[in-house]
């Protein structure tokens, strides 16, 4: 049980920084739009990737030598564009929150959910590496993954389906200009901090 409640505890701390990832599923969660997919997808790629983790997969990334450089300068280049989308979404004007309005395909947001999350090398820095080897300090490490894995599913969850308690604030066409702005902050921050290393 001590495994499962670090593996939890470890992985909700990881997960809970604002991120490209989380920002996405906010955004889908104020708008109702795919919510159950989108936090399916995050929950599950989490899933895989703890367990890869936990199986002792980490040591992948330094066998291959230019892979960490691939993922990290091509997620760079897939945070800035995403990020000059939501600055062009702010500097347009914001939307009227309503259920469906601008409902985007179910494709597009799952597309967009796993580009967000596959190509985020933190990901693999924080699932794979950096939890499995702290599981490895337990003599339980399917345990350790499975609190963190469980965490995942309890943070997507609550932040998708949570999102709505927003819906007040996000009734104003500013609050969506603002929230963009952050969105793209948040984005081509992290992408800077991938180009510098």
């Amino acid at each position: 049980m001590q495994a499962a409640v670090a593996g939890f505890a470890l992985g909700f701390s990881l997960i809970l920084a604002i991120g490209a990832q989380n920002a996405f599923v906010l955004r889908q969660g104020l708008r109702r739009e795919h919510v159950l997919p989108v936090v399916l997808v995050c929950a599950w790629s989490d899933a895989v990737l703890v367990a890869a983790g936990v199986a002792g997969f980490g040591a992948l990334a330094e066998a291959v030598p230019g892979l960490e450089r691939v993922m990290r300068y091509g997620g760079a280049a897939f945070l800035l564009v995403y990020g000059a989308r939501a600055f062009l979404a702010a500097w347009r004007g914001g939307e009227v929150l309503e259920a469906g309005h601008g409902a985007g395909s179910l494709a597009r947001a799952v597309l967009t959910c796993l580009a967000l999350t596959w190509l985020n090398p933190h990901v693999y820095l924080d699932t794979v590496v950096l939890l499995g080897s702290v599981s490895a300090q337990y003599e339980n490490r399917l345990a350790f993954g499975a609190g963190a894995v469980c965490a995942s599913f309890v943070f997507f969850f609550a932040l998708g389906f949570g999102a709505r308690l927003l819906a007040p604030f996000f009734r104003r066409p500013l609050s969506w200009r603002v929230l963009d702005a952050l969105v793209g902050a948040v984005m081509w921050a992290i992408a800077a901090r991938l180009l510098l290393g």
